[in-house]
């Protein structure tokens, strides 16, 4: 019988490995070509993966909330139908044939180790105060490191996380011979010395206010926080931790902006297939203020500044389950208003069907938020880090005004909105964060009503 190797698909440049959060299938089942398999998620964004294929489930290689590295077979599928033994009975042969040529001195370490790795495997990474990736927990899992050590490992991301490089040094010391716990604890004490500030991690944690204990009441529902809302919380603990927030405000008046759309909106639709929304109009005027100021369009690598050869705006869509994602729109200045419309559109539509890809949500430099889909006025929104400023939108709203001309000035109904301008203070002076968010503001008031699209 023929059978198809289903693979975790290569899900972008960037991206190795991804969690299986939910089989949609169960063995046995009948599957029809693009029918969706199995959900995965990275750090980024969740989809799921569809069959290349018609035919049976027959075997499932992976658990719920297992790591996948790209390229790993996640599943097998008879394409005609029947369940094939024949598979279960050679798999059977492989297994009684693999210990015939192991030693029987390294078959007594592989079971020590897989004793190792049951307790390993067990550990409650939600009782440290440390966070740690994914990537991390996966190789901890793999090579048996205990929580224990895990929590001895001197990290060198932000907020002294462990990063990869991080734990593969303590794993390539420890086959050496040399455990972390004698190696970690020098560090701290070196570095505090020279730098009064900086504390390890767990003293860290033990300084800071311990967040009061919630009482459950009776009726009280407890909902607890999906993969994706764990995520946004700790991105937005880790971006106030990180950069000196400081807002600017600007009124606009964007009277000529709704009067333009509204004259030429059915004509686009009809011509492009495509609704005409406030929001491509203002990503170009965005995309204009950061080519005047690019210095709006970095980030902060310790003490060296990035400054940015592309502007990718990042664009906050809300989703129905009532979780953030953002889309990045790349070269965003390189787009004329037709474009900008037609990508605005397609990633927002995408982003609301769980549909948009890793690479599609990463690389930003500068992000957007519309608040006033919501019928706020301003805000003042969190930095997406590493990026040094987002911009929030407030709602339009018709209100009388003080209308200057040269015959003198008079009270006038105008379409009006808040522009608020979330900066990063340690590198974005409020000079600069001022600047640009009025040259947004000039760019969208001098709008020509007459413009051709």
């Amino acid at each position: 019988m023929s059978k198809f190797e289903l693979k975790l698909p290569q899900m972008g440049e960037s991206v190795a490995e991804a969690t299986l959060t939910n089989w949609l299938k169960e063995v046995g089942d009948t599957i029809e070509m693009d029918e969706a398999i199995f959900e995965i998620a990275t750090d980024k964004v969740d989809s799921e993966v569809p069959s290349e294929v018609d035919g049976v489930l027959v075997e499932k290689r992976f658990d719920v909330d297992d790591v996948i590295k790209v390229g790993e077979v996640v599943a097998v599928i008879q394409i005609e139908g029947e369940v094939d033994t024949p598979v279960e009975e050679s798999t059977e042969k492989e297994v009684e044939e693999k210990p015939v040529e192991v030693p029987a001195g390294e078959l007594e370490a592989q079971m020590a180790s897989v004793k190792e790795s049951v307790s390993s495997s067990t550990t409650d990474f939600s009782s440290s105060e440390r966070f740690y990736s994914p990537l991390v927990k996966n190789i901890a899992k793999e090579e048996n490191v205990s929580m224990d050590e895990l929590e001895a490992i001197t990290g060198t991301g932000k907020e002294g996380r462990v990063t990869k490089n991080d734990i593969m040094a303590y794993l390539e010391n420890r086959s050496n011979g040399s455990r972390v716990k004698e190696e970690a604890k020098p560090k701290p004490e070196t570095k505090t010395e020279k730098v009064e500030a900086p504390s390890a991690p767990k003293e860290t944690v033990a300084n800071k206010p311990q967040a009061p204990k919630v009482q459950v009441g009776a009726g009280d529902e407890v909902i607890p926080l999906t993969r994706m809302g764990k995520l946004i919380a700790h991105h937005m603990i880790e971006s106030i931790s990180t950069s000196a927030h400081v807002q600017s405000f600007v009124e606009v008046d964007v009277t000529n902006v709704v009067n333009w759309r509204n004259k030429v909106k059915n004509a686009f639709q009809q011509r492009e297939g495509e609704k005409l929304t406030f929001t491509p109009i203002f990503m170009e005027a965005v995309a204009m203020a950061l080519k005047k100021y690019p210095l709006m369009n970095i980030s902060l690598d310790g003490d060296k500044v990035i400054k940015k050869k592309n502007i990718n705006l990042g664009m906050a869509a809300a989703l129905p389950d009532g979780n953030l994602i953002v889309p990045v729109i790349k070269n965003a200045d390189q787009l004329n208003l037709v474009g900008m419309a037609k990508t605005v559109n397609d990633l927002a539509d995408r982003a609301r069907n769980n549909q948009l890809k890793p690479d599609e949500v990463k690389d930003g430099t500068y992000t957007v938020t519309n608040v006033g889909s919501f019928g706020s006025v301003f805000g003042t929104p969190i930095i997406n880090q590493p990026q040094v400023g987002i911009l929030a939108l407030g709602a339009i709203r018709k209100i009388p005004s003080v209308i200057e001309t040269d015959q003198g000035e008079y009270i006038g109904i105008r379409s009006k909105m808040y522009l608020s301008h979330s900066y990063d203070h340690r590198v974005v002076n409020g000079a600069l964060g001022g600047m640009f968010v009025k040259a947004v503001a000039d760019y969208l008031e001098a709008w020509d009503i007459n413009r051709e699209i």
